[in-house]
């Protein structure tokens, strides 16, 4: 019985460091990989390092973003921060 008590505070950390830390995180990247998912061609986005661009094409695991410029430039999918809304 000593032991149970013991071990309670361990375990009250654990699941209070679950319902703050880990859950609220796998919601986060569960939205990202969603958003991800749901590309189409025409879509304004902005990239991890902060390019602003449009959707040109897809492919399995790339995209092709063409800028204000025309300039075309190939990302992995998992490149997109957000979508910008329209």
């Amino acid at each position: 019985m000593e032991m149970i008590v013991s071990l309670l505070p361990i375990i009250l950390m654990f699941v209070i460091f679950y319902f703050l830390l880990i859950r609220p995180q796998q919601k986060r990247q569960k939205k990202v990989q969603e958003m991800q998912t749901n590309l189409q061609k025409g879509d304004e986005v902005i990239t991890i390092g902060g390019l602003h661009a449009t959707v040109h094409s897809l492919d399995e695991g790339t995209i092709v973003l063409i800028t204000e410029s025309g300039t075309k430039m190939t990302y992995d999918r998992s490149a997109v921060r957000e979508v910008k809304q329209k």
